[in-house]
């Protein structure tokens, strides 16, 4: 029997219960969904406290040309979370991906770090006091490419060499000083090799960029994980600790849990899709520097997962999120609530000598739903 919406809405909303938690929960948005689908918008504004544009931010869709921007899709979910007391993320303003067509044949050696600079200038300055965070830089590691530092063979690395992340960096805190600049990356979750090696080429990155003062903030974890795969364990909670000890929150900023290797049947695909939910939360909401939990999505009807390269064989539609395609909640939905819960849980205890959790608790200097990250570290 599916529940009734009062069982997940108002005070059992995910957003309350983050609230309870001094977290953020999101989800990344479509503008279309939000003008024009009530179920979905009303989703949005009922469970969210921070919403993510899934490509309203992206280079592509927001610089037609070398010379114009287009913002009105950027803007209209801007001016929805305004409206709905609701933060939001930038995503994001380097990345190899996503780039213009213009892009290959107007930018070069002797123009891309003008090109670059002038881009992070437009898109954050327009939004500058208004975003909680910037995916700055976005997935710039890739181990197989074969460079010592693990950086990915980019467009970028190509015209600017390593330098082009502290550029952007560089520029975005001057565009925008009170927004938490990140760095976000995938396939560094599980304690398999190659997540393994990814993972500490990331944690280089990072040491690096701060032993040289760059302005990091945060470490971005999207967290596309599998139903069926081995679940993170101890290298990601040691990751998660080391971005502790440099002065560094952690999101989770893309969840979702594929549920291609599981048989057809639904409710054993729910069950295994939560029990992820469940764990990986869980473990990750137990270090007080994870401060934010976002799905790449609210609904299964608009999943990216659905598709011939991450979709099922046998072309049932995908089930990763926490609503369905009719706006039902999962069981997704109860376990990333009950991994919430368990946040909270710790924040209600006694304040202990040396508690890692003292400035997340409601009432210190950065904890209460508004957000333990309204201010840098």
């Amino acid at each position: 029997m599916a529940p009734h919406l009062h069982e997940v809405s108002g005070p059992r909303s995910l957003r309350a219960h983050a609230a309870a938690a001094g977290l953020l929960v999101g989800c990344a948005v479509n503008p279309r969904g939000l003008d024009g689908e009530p179920a979905y918008s009303q989703t949005v504004a009922d469970q969210m406290n921070l919403l993510v544009a899934e490509n309203a931010m992206k280079w592509g869709p927001l610089r037609p040309t070398i010379d114009t921007f287009d913002f009105r899709p950027a803007d209209d979910i801007m001016d929805f979370a305004a409206r709905h007391n609701q933060q939001v993320r930038g995503h994001n303003l380097c990345w190899h991906e996503e780039l213009p067509t213009w892009f290959a044949s107007e930018v070069n050696k002797g123009n891309a770090k003008e090109i670059l600079i002038q881009h992070i200038q437009t898109v954050a300055g327009r939004y500058a006091g208004r975003i909680q965070s910037w995916d700055v830089v976005n997935e710039a590691i890739l181990p197989k490419d074969g460079r010592p530092d693990g950086l990915r063979k980019s467009p970028w690395l190509e015209l600017l060499g390593p330098d082009y992340i502290d550029i952007a960096f560089h520029t975005a805190r001057l565009a925008d000083p009170h927004a938490l600049l990140t760095y976000n990356d995938y396939g560094i979750e599980k304690d398999t090799p190659e997540d393994t090696i990814k993972r500490g080429d990331v944690l280089m990155l990072i040491r690096r960029m701060k032993a040289r003062g760059v302005p990091l903030d945060a470490v971005g974890i999207q967290s596309h994980l599998t139903a069926g795969d081995p679940m993170p364990g101890a290298g990601l909670r040691a990751f998660v600790r080391e971005c502790g000890r440099l002065g560094l929150q952690v999101f989770v900023t893309e969840m979702d849990v594929n549920d291609k290797k599981l048989p057809a049947a639904v409710e054993e695909r729910d069950q295994a899709v939560a029990k992820v939910y469940q764990d990986y939360l869980t473990m990750m909401l137990a270090e007080p520097n994870v401060t934010a939990v976002l799905t790449w999505g609210v609904t299964d009807k608009y999943t990216w997962l659905d598709g011939p390269k991450f979709g099922r064989a046998d072309g049932r539609p995908e089930r990763p999120l926490p609503f369905d395609s009719d706006y039902q909640p999962t069981p997704a939905f109860f376990a990333e609530r009950a991994a919430l819960d368990s946040r909270a849980a710790r924040l209600s205890a006694p304040v202990r000598q040396g508690d890692p959790y003292a400035p997340f608790r409601p009432g210190s200097a950065r904890g209460g739903a508004a957000g333990p990250q309204s201010e840098r570290q």
